[in-house]
């Protein structure tokens, strides 16, 4: 078989049966074809005799030498992991030769975060901004209450649509990682920014059939680029700490968390497979570790 179709069968696994995103799609593939590379050079076809789990080891160890970090590292062997069940699953190999490649585990990352206090005077900012009643003022300012509110992933929310949002029950409908649906509640302040913001929408070129809840100033599904660059200005506007989106996500999990909610119920929330993800995700303050101990610990 071609590496192209290779690459092609591959790909059509990872979203069709895998089910995953697609910049993890995007990202898999890229590692595959950087394997194929390294193993095979510029031959147009692979052969299976050649991928063995020493070629495998070879290519981590040169992406090392090249100065990758930990995290590269450590998707990259995912990536062929995730291959060599694949192809041997298939056929195409006679053995899953990747079932016993290490990798280096991803260095902690700690997140950046706003304080509850900060993350409060951000958001005021954006509402006091919104009293002009200028369409993307007030689309900023929904939009980023209903983030921080939810706890949403950028992209899960420039993919929402209108019928997505239950405004009677303040809940918003979200299409997760791995196409996975969760329901979560939003607050009174999100639901006055929506309302706000759903007042005004129609005022856009909105073209016809264009479900999108936020829209671009064109009329079109907003792209999550846009809100990014919008959030690092208003962060500078507001005088509060450089945050990105993905920020605001994890201050909204601390937060709860903060607020006395439980591990389990802010995993539901992030929309997270794995609990261990939802605690990497969350800053508990040295304060409330302390206050739980007290609380908790028979010789406190």
């Amino acid at each position: 078989m071609d590496r192209a179709a290779l690459l092609a069968r591959f790909e059509r696994h990872l979203r069709l049966e895998r089910g995953l995103s697609a910049h993890t799609v995007r990202a898999y593939r890229a590692d595959l074809e950087s394997l194929l590379d390294f193993t095979f050079g510029d031959t147009a076809e692979w052969d299976p005799a050649d991928f063995t789990l020493s070629a495998l080891r070879g290519w981590l160890a040169d992406g090392a030498d090249a100065g990758q970090s930990r995290a590269t590292l450590a998707r990259h062997a995912a990536a062929a992991r995730t291959f060599s069940g694949w192809a041997s699953r298939t056929g195409l190999l006679a053995d899953d030769v990747a079932q016993r490649l290490g990798a280096p585990r991803p260095a902690p990352h700690v997140p950046v975060v706003l304080g509850a206090d900060a993350a409060g005077a951000l958001l005021d900012h954006l509402r006091d901004r919104a009293t002009t009643g200028e369409a993307v003022a007030v689309r900023d300012w929904a939009a980023f209450e209903l983030l921080y509110a939810a706890g949403l992933r950028i992209s899960e929310l420039t993919a929402l649509d209108v019928r997505d949002v239950d405004r009677e029950r303040r809940t918003v409908r979200v299409l997760g990682k791995g196409d996975k649906e969760r329901v979560v509640p939003f607050g009174v302040p999100a639901a006055a920014a929506l309302d706000a913001w759903l007042a005004v929408r129609s005022g856009l070129a909105v073209p016809p059939g264009v479900a999108a809840l936020f829209l671009s100033s064109r009329g079109r599904r907003v792209d999550p680029r846009t809100l990014r660059g919008a959030l690092h200005r208003y962060t500078a506007q507001a005088g509060v700490r450089d945050v990105a989106p993905h920020g605001l996500r994890h201050s909204a999990a601390t937060h709860l968390l903060e607020g006395g909610a439980d591990l389990r119920t802010v995993q539901e929330i992030l929309g997270h497979a794995s609990l261990a993800t939802t605690q990497r995700y969350t800053h508990v303050s040295p304060e409330r570790l302390r206050a739980a101990y007290v609380q908790a610990h028979p010789r406190a």
